[in-house]
């Protein structure tokens, strides 16, 4: 039987969120801009992130927690090698519900079938256009959206279930909303356009590039037909809305607009250890790694993660302000490194 913990705000443990690597295949202006991630750019050497072995020791003591769910993230978490092995090995602890992974989606004709063999079931790909000169110019890397698209085509046909994330920029791929849903309404994937978020250090956010849920909401409901759909479950961040007389689904999440603070259960490991009790983080840090590596034996590492998670505090989406958001510029963990 899992503790019941609560942080300051009364709000239970239920997820895990854990970057595998702060590599990626992508230099996209939001997350990691080409600018400061050129190719000389060094990233983590591979003995300063966390082992397989570690990764599972924290999942297991998370779950004892209270954690269900367990999300991988990056970076690419495709480009960490052998990284079925790591699902293989998760969906065996006991306690962990489900595991799902996001992916900007390049490289699953290469490994879908070793991570669904895996036991993975469930992937989120990023996509923020479908337009191939859109998608360009938003990867920095020449990738057209068809070639995401068939890699979406592939994992479908082996059973994966997709969930498609569009990061939605004013003037940048807000015209990329309609035709989205048009597309993945018709193949009945759900699509996921998510408020522009202020994450990380380098993406030049300001309020004025915002497209609001409200903004989005009107601009599918004036072509289709759409009705609410009821949360799942405590603490879900997409408001759902269904396709009448259709199964497919579209959501927004909206943490400038209207924050899910509130409702977060949410905890996340960098690539190299650390825990963080929020996407917006300051400072360094809790080093984990560094606990574990230092011989803990597991009630030591228990009650750290106890403590942290009753001392967390965090509500970042509530407070933000364009004062809040100047404070804290440079100060923020950068998206490649926690996840999103």
């Amino acid at each position: 039987m899992a503790d019941q913990i609560l942080d300051q705000l009364g709000r239970p443990i239920r997820d895990l969120r854990i970057s595998v690597t702060d590599r990626c295949n992508f230099r996209c202006d939001y997350c990691m801009p080409k600018e400061i991630f050129g190719d000389d750019y060094v990233f983590l050497p591979k003995d300063q992130l966390l082992s397989f072995e570690e990764i599972v020791r924290i999942t297991r003591l998370y779950a004892q927690l209270g954690v269900k769910k367990v999300r991988i993230t990056g970076g690419e978490p495709l480009l960490r090698r052998d990284l079925h092995q790591l699902i293989a090995q998760i969906t065996q602890v006991e306690g962990i519900e489900d595991i799902g992974l996001t992916t900007n989606g390049l490289l699953l004709k290469k490994h879908g079938q070793k991570l669904y063999d895996a036991g993975l079931r469930r992937i989120n790909v990023s996509l923020d256009a479908i337009d191939d000169r859109v998608f360009q110019s938003i990867n920095n890397r020449d990738i057209k959206a068809t070639t995401v698209l068939e890699q979406i085509d592939y994992a479908i046909s082996i059973g994966l279930k997709v969930k498609i994330n569009v990061v939605v920029q004013k003037g940048v791929n807000d015209h990329q909303i309609l035709p989205m849903v048009r597309y993945f309404k018709d193949k009945a994937v759900t699509i996921r356009f998510i408020e522009f978020m202020d994450v990380g250090n380098d993406n030049g956010w300001d309020f004025s590039k915002v497209v609001t849920k409200d903004e989005m909401l009107a601009m599918i409901a004036a072509e289709f037909d759409i009705e609410p759909v009821s949360p799942e479950y405590f603490g879900e961040v997409a408001q759902y809305y269904r396709h009448v007389g259709s199964a497919a689904q579209f959501g927004l999440i909206t943490s400038v607009s209207d924050s899910f603070c509130s409702s977060c259960t949410r905890a996340r490991l960098s690539s190299d250890g650390k825990f963080y009790g929020c996407l917006f983080s300051t400072g360094s840090g809790f080093d984990i790694r560094g606990l574990l590596r230092s011989g803990a034996d597991d009630a030591e590492v228990m009650a750290q993660l106890k403590a942290l998670w009753h001392i967390r505090d965090d509500r970042y989406s509530d407070e933000r302000t364009a004062e809040t958001v100047a404070n804290r510029r440079k100060k923020k963990i950068n998206m490649n490194y926690i996840g999103g």
